[in-house]
This record gives structure tokens, C-alpha cells and sequence, in this order.
């Protein structure tokens, strides 16, 4: 494992930083939050805690869930236009990413989570739609739920180490960080060059134990980056 200070080190010199999403740019799980909108929300979260533990592949419980929950297109919209994303972002996130876009530093979001729901976070935080990396949902003609597109690499184990190679080779990106409170978050380093755990909505045992810098609060990472300035 990387000491604490190289991580930082890495962190200062970052010329991409991929972040989760759920319980890391937002403070909600929105799957979780879309099940209580359907009624089911104790019995997904339940899920939903297994696949951050690692105790189960995320592909499976994002099966289970999304069973349960049955979305339709209807539901999806009411649920967005009913709970905005934007209106749920984690203190200090937004400042973080306007500070890391001044700096030339590109944002990427990456995450288990669903692209209708992240593309709003997006716009609310200037990160542009093609670097979203998120699941997708499917419809039927009629609207009913069709399942999600199983084509995309964050539905699986890997998904996001997968991602984060395609952007270095891509882009030939030197220093990639990688942020996030989940299990999938830190199997993510290596390919990236450095992982920053965060704990403030959540704090995962595993991840704290495997972090060498575990920050709970964005503020740490900005106060990081300033130093350097």
C-alpha cells in the first residue's frame, strides 16, 4: 500500500480524478432512495449494504435490487423531478471539483449508480455528460422495466479498475486518483495511480482499513490541493 504522503503527493499532481458517486459525491445511495420511493426501501438498502461490503458481486445485487424494485420510465421521472440530485450533494463536493476543473484537472464520474440520475449531478457540476461512466437503465416501448444494459463495465466486478485503464490508455493520463467509500472504489487502484477513501456519508470498514488516506470531508482534499497552489 502507498504511504499517506504519496498518496498526497499523487493527489497534488492529478491530472484526472474519477469520483464514485452514491455516498461520495451525493449523499444518498439513489437506488436506495429510489426503492423507498417505490415502497420497497428496506429491503433493497439491505442489498445495497452487501455490494459496498464486497460480501457479494455487485452485478448480482444490482439484479436483486432492481427486481424489487421494478422501475418503470414513469417512476424514474417522478422520482427524479421529486428528489433532484443536484439538491443532494455532499458539503464542500462542489468547491472540490470547481477547484480541480480551475486547475486543468479532468473530472470523471464513475460509478454503479444510473446515468439518468448522475447526468443531473453532472450538469449541476459542469462535468460534461461524456464523462459519466455509470449504468444504464432499460425500458420496454411501453415503459416498463427491461432490466440494464449489461454492456456497461461498472455493472460487474472490475467494472471501475476496467474503466480507469481505458481512461489512462485513452488519454495518457500520468496521475489518475480515484475517490470514493465503496469496496468497488478501492479495487479501482491499481490501475489508478492513487485512491483517496471518503467517509464522510459512509465509513466502510474495508475501505478504511485499505486506504492509506481516509479523509472525511472534501475540505481535507481542498486544503491539500491549496498548499500546493
Amino acid at each position: 500500500m502507498a504511504t499517506l504522503e504519496e498518496t498526497k503527493a499523487v493527489w497534488k499532481r492529478a491530472d484526472a480524478v474519477c469520483f464514485d458517486v452514491d455516498s461520495t459525491v451525493s449523499t444518498e445511495e439513489a437506488i436506495d432512495e429510489l426503492a423507498a420511493h417505490c415502497g420497497v426501501g428496506d429491503e433493497v438498502a439491505q442489498w445495497t449494504k452487501k455490494a459496498m461490503d464486497g460480501s457479494i458481486t455487485y452485478k448480482e445485487t444490482l439484479t436483486a435490487r432492481l427486481k424489487i424494485i421494478n422501475p418503470s420510465l414513469d417512476i424514474v421521472k417522478s422520482f427524479i423531478d421529486s428528489h433532484p440530485p443536484a439538491n443532494y450533494l455532499t458539503p464542500k463536493v462542489r468547491e472540490l471539483i470547481e477547484l480541480l476543473l480551475a486547475r486543468g484537472t479532468a473530472v470523471y464520474l464513475v460509478t454503479g449508480g444510473f446515468y439518468c440520475t448522475v447526468a443531473e449531478l453532472a450538469k449541476s457540476l459542469n462535468i460534461p455528460l461524456e464523462n459519466i461512466y455509470a449504468n444504464k437503465l432499460k425500458f420496454f416501448y411501453n415503459g416498463e422495466h427491461a432490466g440494464f444494459c449489461e454492456e456497461q463495465p461498472t455493472c460487474a466486478a472490475g467494472g471501475k479498475p476496467a474503466v480507469v485503464g481505458m481512461l489512462k490508455k485513452k488519454h495518457g493520463y500520468k496521475n489518475v486518483v480515484m475517490i470514493g467509500d465503496g469496496a468497488t472504489d478501492l479495487e479501482a487502484c491499481p490501475p489508478a495511480d492513487a485512491f483517496i477513501g471518503f467517509g464522510g456519508n459512509k465509513v466502510r470498514a474495508k475501505v478504511q482499513e485499505g486506504a492509506s488516506w481516509f479523509a472525511n470531508s472534501f475540505q481535507e482534499l481542498i486544503d491539500v490541493l491549496q498548499e500546493s497552489s
